[in-house]
């Protein structure tokens, strides 16, 4: 059973790999680098709201950039950590979030609550955050999908989804990576900080230490989600 697992996530891998490298699957990388910035931008609001700010709404625009817009005037924390914590939770939402889908893979039970915390997140992320058309048709579309999946009951496609969604989510750190080690951007004709810039900004180090960090992380906790899917 264990081989035939090591088998699967190799396999998973692969064809995460290839979706991202061979041209020919365009009509499937627009929406997964789509998806990756929902949970990139979810990641920034949730954090927010965790440290007791306010998380307003969230765009996502048709080039697969996006932004969340949140106040953290009334966090409980300083400005200048509210500020790096709630920069890192973007970086670090994608990664934690198919961390806990590859872990949740691991048995019948987990599985099935996974899949279906992700449509309550996705269908309360359409209610409350979402503020572009784009990102609600493809919330949308995701939502039924996964809904489906969640009716069905077929154990096999439940696992394939859940290694496949998180190895995506965990995987598209490394493919942003010149996103990590870009210092600013410009976006409608304004020079903005990158999220690890604003880290070195408000924190000790400087943009490129603080991508590494998050690169080790993300390094890290992919070894520990599929190590913890193969424990017998």
């Amino acid at each position: 059973m264990q081989q035939k697992s090591i088998f699967t996530i190799i396999g998973i891998s692969i064809l995460v790999f290839l979706v991202w490298q061979l041209p020919y699957f365009g009509i499937i990388q627009y929406p997964l680098l789509l998806l990756g910035t929902w949970f990139h931008e979810m990641g920034h609001g949730l954090t927010a709201l965790l440290i007791g700010g306010n998380f307003i709404s969230l765009e996502i625009f048709e080039n697969a950039g996006g932004v969340a817009y949140s106040d953290i005037s009334s966090s409980y924390l300083s400005y200048n950590i509210a500020r790096s914590v709630t920069a890192a939770g973007g970086l670090l939402g994608p990664v934690i979030s198919g961390a806990i889908l590859i872990a949740s893979a691991r048995n019948k039970v987990s599985a099935k609550i996974a899949i279906w915390l992700l449509i309550i997140i996705m269908v309360i992320s359409l209610c409350l955050w979402i503020d572009s058309l784009l990102a609600l048709v493809l919330l949308s579309i995701f939502a039924v999908i996964l809904f489906f999946i969640a009716i069905i009951k077929n154990r096999g496609l439940e696992t394939f989804t859940l290694l496949f969604l998180g190895t995506q989510c965990v995987l598209s750190t490394y493919m942003q990576i010149g996103y990590l080690f870009t210092k600013q951007f410009e976006r409608d004709g304004k020079i903005h900080y990158s999220d690890t810039q604003v880290m070195a900004t408000h924190l000790p180090g400087t943009y490129w230490m603080w991508a590494i960090l998050i690169l080790l992380i993300t390094i890290y906790l992919l070894y520990k989600s599929y190590r913890y899917y193969l424990k017998k």
